[in-house]
């Protein structure tokens, strides 16, 4: 691979503040848009299926384009890729925050994943350049990953913060100021480093997956309120399979696919992307409705929703550190395991709370959600690396994030389908959310037990020579 000049010490501290700040905003954009739901619903009048798409819409871009993110910056110019997705994702948060309609939120949206997915691994990628030497590059990647997490714990509170203070559109207009400081920064600062060898984009692939995992999406979000058997929705399920059979062929046939078939050989890339997946799916498919059971259930104000769903990011935050070193004493099975059942008891224990219950009696379930998904996600990326050779663990890394991704779509589509579809049932709006919890919880469970029987022992560290940020990792191929 062929980079630009090693870069000056001075400029490397300057390139990892850029890099990290701008990790942080894409990070932060994760958590505080699900303080702002219930302010979203009141205000533009929309149903649950639009709260659905303003998440979705952002995710399923992002999960979609990640992969070829990587190739991009590879073969186009880091700095380039991630000043364009700078500027992409502010002017989309511009677009949010004057949407007059949810059909022009949702297009600010599908904005900001592309932007982000552009953004997030071209920093990463910006830094591996920059720092050629193994142990330097470690603590460059451990600093990104800490400091960028921080949006994460942040999303939250500042979501309540600023909803209460200004309303939702303030959750996107604060990303403008930062992503202006960024801009000027970057242009002073960052240096382009490219790899004139790096894979041809796979732009077949590339689109029927979008497509594909697209109408996916959409059946599974209108089901419920256009009826699971209407032709639309039927059709929307059988355009979704057939494209992505096609994409299945496309991808055994292409000479550069962004999904090589053939790392699903080992059964260790298997598994541990399978899990993944399921971490994604009961993750944020979950936290999708935190904000809306402390707002519309308990009673709470929007700010302090905010505050009482900081347990599970805090706890995320504070024990992803920590999770490496853990799978690399005790083994990827053990840990995965181990967290995988915390995460799905602590989900099913959200499924005993009511508009009753005390936040005394809510609060560690929320926490215990987030120390197991906080155990098990490193562990999984470094399960999924080591089961492939060194020169793909950079593709492996992202196929990783992409699938806990592409679980996130899924989760906030399916759950929400189970709480519109116990309402519909005559049910009320806090039977559907604790239905959504037990249910997300027995699927965690499932797969702890698939995991414990499945997973292969493995007697190699995954070491921290990759930590794993707690949603966007590097998707470059190296």
């Amino acid at each position: 691979m062929t980079s630009a000049p090693p870069v000056p010490r001075p400029n490397r501290a300057a390139l990892l503040a850029v890099t990290c700040l701008g990790q942080f905003m894409v990070l932060l954009d994760n958590t505080i848009v699900g303080a702002a739901l219930p302010d979203m619903q009141e205000r533009l009048h929309i149903r649950l299926t639009g709260l659905q798409w303003i998440v979705d819409a952002y995710v399923l871009l992002v999960a979609m384009l990640l992969l070829s993110g990587g190739v991009f910056a590879d073969r186009f110019g880091r700095r380039r890729l991630f000043l364009a997705g700078v500027v992409v994702f502010t002017a989309a948060s511009a677009l949010c925050s004057a949407a007059p309609s949810l059909g022009w939120l949702i297009a600010g949206r599908v904005l900001q994943g592309i932007g982000a997915a552009a953004l997030s691994p071209a920093s990463l990628a910006l830094l591996a350049a920059a720092y050629p030497v193994p142990q330097e590059r470690v603590r460059a990647i451990g600093l990104w990953a800490g400091f960028s997490g921080i949006g994460l714990a942040a999303g939250p509170l500042a979501g309540g913060v600023l909803v209460e203070a200004f309303g939702w559109p303030a959750i996107f207009l604060v990303n403008v100021p930062v992503g202006a400081v960024l801009l000027v920064a970057g242009l002073r600062t960052l240096s382009e480093s490219r790899n004139p060898d790096a894979p041809a984009i796979d732009v077949p692939g590339t689109v029927l997956s979008v497509l594909g995992v697209g109408a996916l999406t959409y059946g599974l979000i209108e089901g419920g309120s256009r009826g699971w058997t209407s032709p639309v929705i039927l059709s929307s399920f059988a355009i979704g399979v057939v494209i992505l059979a096609v994409f299945v062929v496309v991808e055994g046939r292409v000479p550069a696919p962004m999904l090589p078939l053939r790392l699903f050989r080992q059964r260790l890339f298997t598994v541990s992307n399978t899990a993944m997946t399921v971490v994604g799916f009961a993750l944020m498919g979950s936290s999708f409705f935190f904000s809306q059971f402390f707002v519309y259930v308990q009673g709470s104000s929007i700010l302090r929703a905010g505050v009482e769903t900081l347990p599970a990011t805090l706890a995320m935050v504070l024990v992803s550190p920590f999770a490496g070193r853990f799978a690399a004493r005790y083994g990827f099975r053990i840990m995965v395991t181990l967290g995988l059942a915390l995460a799905g008891l602590g989900l099913l224990a959200l499924g005993f709370v009511h508009a009753g219950t005390g936040y005394t009696n809510v609060w560690w379930r929320l926490a215990v959600v987030g120390v197991g998904f906080a155990l098990t996600m490193s562990p999984l990326t470094g399960a999924a690396i080591q089961s492939v050779s060194p020169q793909e663990g950079g593709l492996a890394s992202g196929v990783s994030s992409t699938t806990r991704q592409i679980g996130a779509v899924l989760g906030v589509a399916v759950l929400g389908a189970v709480v519109r579809t116990r309402e519909s049932g005559g049910a009320s709006f806090e039977d559907g959310l604790t239905s959504a919890f037990v249910v997300a919880g027995a699927i965690t469970l499932a797969t702890a037990v698939f995991t414990g029987l499945w997973l292969i022992r493995s007697t190699e560290s995954p070491g921290p020579a990759a930590p794993t940020p707690p949603v966007h990792e590097n998707t470059a191929r190296r």
